[in-house]
């Protein structure tokens, strides 16, 4: 079975490579850079919920809505403003605890970051130790290559002229012989020595490298544990929201649940009634018969505007133009009436 520990899974063959190293750095920056973009979001959702609650609040506290209704019904609507008015400040609430939550990984963030720092400072020198190391050892080992080359050349001089170098001859090249020996042998010994050194130092990166992939596992352990704990929290949230505008909304449907039509019109009947008497039919008048009959109780004054009475015609011996009409009630008049 494969594992999955960092400390198993970032080395590299090559001798200066630093790639494993490099990877979980870049991992961990795309890390960061996630929680950034959700600390972000929670800002930007903390304005959204921030406006949301502010236009509800003005669009109750503004606009009139049903202002002239009366008793269950006015209360009823009394109530729908008040719980929207509590939707809105609820919505302000959520965005404060919205930037709270932003703020509080801001902190987580920048905590990391700081631990992260010390870790990267001495792996940062370590890896530059490591090269100077390697690049001092390589240039001890290429001069200890070439003094051996030396030192090689100058025993095959020897054996090549010790039957035909006259004795000076020869004894350069034995003085020589033995300071490419001496050379050699110094050479041998700086290499060593860097080889050595260069050793200790492996020794410590790799040491310090096994405790920056425990650290950083660690470190990605709790951002993963956190930023999920952050996005279940969001949700919470949300949903609690949902939860208080349903306990809200609630409240105006048991009010209107209470109102009552039969009330709401009794109340307006009781406060607003005008009288029980209908007004009297108009009845027709015949306009000769209101002058022969008046009717009783009526100003009996001059009929300003109206003709006159006519005159009762009266059958004298002196007036043979006129007759009368007898008891029978036969018509026999002769008059014409203009």
């Amino acid at each position: 079975m494969k594992s999955s520990k960092f400390r198993e899974n970032f080395w590299c063959p090559h001798f200066l490579s630093t790639i494993g190293y490099e990877s979980i750095i870049q991992h961990l920056n795309e890390g960061r850079k996630n929680c950034k973009e959700f600390e972000d979001f929670l800002k930007e959702r903390a304005v959204i919920e921030e406006k949301y609650g502010k236009d509800l609040l003005n669009l109750c506290r503004k606009k009139p809505c049903g202002q002239s209704e009366n008793n269950t019904m006015k209360r009823a609507l009394d109530v729908f403003k008040q719980q929207i008015d509590n939707v809105g400040q609820s919505h302000l609430q959520l965005a404060q605890t919205l930037r709270e939550e932003a703020r509080k990984m801001e902190e987580f963030r920048e905590k990391q970051k700081i631990q992260r720092k010390k870790i990267e400072v001495l792996m940062d020198n370590m890896h530059k130790q490591k090269q100077m190391q390697y690049k001092k050892t390589m240039d001890a080992k290429k001069t200890y290559e070439q003094k051996c080359k030396d030192k090689d050349e100058a025993e095959q001089a020897v054996h090549r002229n010790a039957n035909i170098a006259t004795p000076k001859q020869q004894e350069k090249l034995f003085v020589k012989l033995a300071t490419s020996k001496t050379a050699a042998e110094d050479s041998d010994k700086t290499y060593l020595l860097n080889i050595n050194l260069l050793e200790k130092i492996r020794e410590d990166w790799q040491s310090e490298h096994i405790k920056a992939c425990e650290f950083f596992e660690i470190q990605e352990c709790e951002r993963i544990n956190y930023f999920r704990n952050a996005l279940w929290v969001h949700m919470n949230q949300l949903s609690q929201q949902c939860v208080i505008s349903d306990e809200m909304f609630e409240e105006v449907r048991k009010n209107l649940e209470i109102c009552s039509i039969e009330k709401d019109i009794e109340y307006f009947v009781t406060h607003r009634r005008t009288g029980q008497v209908p007004p009297a039919p108009i009845l027709y008048e015949n306009f000769y018969n209101s002058q022969k009959n008046p009717v009783p109780g009526r100003n009996q004054g001059p009929n300003v505007g109206r003709r006159g009475p006519l005159p009762i015609p009266q059958n004298t011996p002196e007036d043979g133009d006129y007759s009368l009409v007898t008891e029978s009630n036969t018509l026999n008049t002769q008059y014409q009436w203009n």
